[in-house]
């Protein structure tokens, strides 16, 4: 106690607060305190230390992994626990809190009084706050980035390189390479590339953030009335009890896709399952008919009943089941009642002939579908822990294996363009198949430069795109393979954030009030076609693509929701730590 007060009363204190001077003008005793301090840490936790890093005494730094680069430097007063690793040249002021799972790339510069926070606790009704469980996303913070004093960037956020976090922010929701964020929430300011005031660009995105806004307002006010134009209140549910079912839109034929669908929109918009029913009867009911042998759930019929489950795992509706109604269940805190047996039977050679003799030359939009179920198939049996984890895990590195070897190296894709429809097959495909395994279990996608190439030429292509042409499918399947894509290279970013403006320009006057959006767009003399006018499909899809497109342009936190279920933008499942994403 003596020598720290006598080290105290030596230094005054300077260093401890100004870390970045430490190696410079401490004296030998003071070094060797600080070598001391290093080697305490790397033995207690195993930390990796840089030997020009600096520790101050006067931090609290109890972490259970670490790893500080060079010249990065922890300052007075600040508390370091958690999964935690500082690139070099970093820099965590005064008073400043790192807690969870955190990653910081080199170059971060994070000011005083600032909370990084990679966990958070769960908000079940049953259990009192002091007893709630914590979960924990982790937080990733890329190169040169520059976070002002007091702000607050919470769990599951990444922020990327080269962005600046405003004082005072709070950050909610990821942040673009180059974004300056600001205010509670936080949201883009202007791109960091462009000065402020000198371009007519950065005015068109402070405005297009402004129309996302007001459009996300009025979707979530509307929320309830677009699910309960689609509830008949006396048709058949699928036990065949006349309670009452959702169809896509008033007139349309009884499926399963449309309870989910009802799902996903309200839990997007309002954070609450659509009132017509209780979430134990959501639950229920989103179960019903799963067929236990299997793990399938099939169609129901005409008249809204369930019909006969399918005994192998062939049919586009029990495959798509597997995504609607599992998801649904999942953002209601819920799960499939059954492993989906019909895939855990499935060895990894059968994976490997299930994905060879899939019909990529003439249906790849069919495969790649196939492909998305199989590999969210994989993801529910490896969450549930009901079927061999061991096997399971072996089939998604067969499946993704498969999927990496086999991507044309000219193109990115699985499967050719056609005569009779250009890339459509080829794109949307590639879209479903990614989706269900690369994007679902966080994995690179291979040749991401070439995937935007041939997602700009299905862009162009007038027979998929304009008025009464373009779809929330063929919208979705070029801006999620973008997405995708972008996080691995900057090739063609800014004529992506481009057409992600332009595009969200054409979207959002889409939305019809008190019904939601259409499948298709439709001309600009009308509707002509039923999936023209607004539905469940177009509505559930269209809400995620235009999440998707503003994040493209950097402008997302305007629309104040993220995808959660089918369409989510993070990794269900962590391949390298064996557990849930989330």
């Amino acid at each position: 106690m003596t020598d720290h007060l006598d080290r105290l009363a030596e230094d005054d204190l300077r260093l401890d607060y100004n870390g970045w001077l430490f190696w410079r003008e401490a004296g030998p005793e003071a070094q060797d305190r600080q070598r001391a301090r290093q080697q305490d840490l790397r033995v207690r936790t195993g930390a990796v230390i840089d030997e020009t890093a600096f520790v101050s005494d006067l931090a609290m730094v109890a972490p259970d992994t670490f790893r500080i680069g060079a010249r990065s430097y922890i300052a007075a007063h600040a508390y370091v626990t958690g999964d935690v690793t500082f690139g070099d040249d970093c820099t965590v002021n005064v008073f400043t809190v790192v807690r969870g799972r955190v990653h910081l790339g080199a170059g971060v510069r994070i000011g005083a009084h600032t909370s990084i926070l990679g966990f958070n606790h769960s908000m079940d009704p049953e259990l009192p706050v002091y007893r709630q469980p914590v979960t924990e996303k982790g937080i990733v913070i890329g190169d040169d980035v520059w976070v002002g004093s007091n702000v607050v960037i919470l769990d599951g956020v990444s922020v990327g390189s080269h962005a600046v976090v405003a004082a005072g922010a709070v950050v909610t929701k990821d942040v673009a390479d180059w974004a300056i964020v600001a205010g509670n929430p936080a949201r883009v300011v202007r791109d960091r590339r462009i000065p402020k005031g000198t371009s007519p660009s950065a005015a068109r995105f402070d405005a297009l953030a402004d129309r996302l806004a007001t459009f996300a307002d009025r979707a979530r006010a509307e929320a309830d009335a677009v699910v309960e134009r689609s509830w008949e209140s006396s048709g058949a549910a699928p036990d065949g009890t006349l309670s009452g079912r959702w169809v896509d839109a008033p007139g349309a034929a009884p499926a399963r896709r449309p309870h989910a669908d009802a799902v996903e929109i309200s839990m997007l918009l309002t954070g609450r399952p659509p009132v017509q029913l209780d979430r134990d009867e959501h639950i229920r009911r989103l179960r019903f008919g799963q067929d236990p042998a299997t793990g399938l759930t099939p169609e129901v019929d005409e008249t809204g009943r369930h019909t006969a489950t399918a005994t192998s795992y062939e049919s586009g509706d029990e495959q798509y089941h597997v995504l609607s109604l599992g998801y649904a269940l999942d953002v209601l805190g819920s799960r499939l009642e059954h492993p989906v047996r019909a895939v855990a039977a499935m060895s990894p050679d059968d994976v490997l002939a299930f994905c060879e003799t899939r019909p990529w030359h003439e249906q790849g939009w069919s495969a790649g579908a196939a492909i998305d179920s199989l590999g969210t198939a994989l993801l529910w049996n490896l969450r549930y822990g009901e079927t061999d984890p061991t096997g399971t895990r072996r089939s998604v590195d067969a499946l993704i294996g498969w999927l990496t070897t086999h991507a044309s190296r000219t193109t990115g894709l699985w499967s050719q363009a056609r005569l009779s429809d250009g890339l459509l097959q080829p794109v949307n495909g590639f879209y479903r198949a990614s989706r269900g395994t690369f994007a679902q279990f966080g994995v690179p996608i291979p040749y991401p430069e070439r995937v935007i190439d041939e997602a700009f030429e299905q862009v162009a292509d007038p027979r998929h795109f304009g008025p009464g042409r373009t779809t929330a499918c063929n919208m979705l399947d070029v801006a999620h393979p973008f997405w995708l894509a972008v996080r691995q290279t900057a090739h063609r970013r800014d004529e992506i954030r481009e057409f992600a403006a332009a595009a969200l320009d054409q979207a959002l006057v889409q939305w019809v009030p008190d019904a939601g959006f259409p499948f298709r767009f439709a001309p600009s003399s009308g509707p002509t076609a039923v999936d023209q006018v607004p539905g469940f499909k177009g509505t559930e899809m269209w809400l995620s693509t235009v999440w998707y497109l503003a994040d493209l342009a950097g402008v997302s936190e305007s629309l104040g929701y993220r995808p959660t279920g089918v369409h989510r933008p993070e990794p269900a499942w962590d391949l390298a730590r064996g557990v849930p994403a989330v």
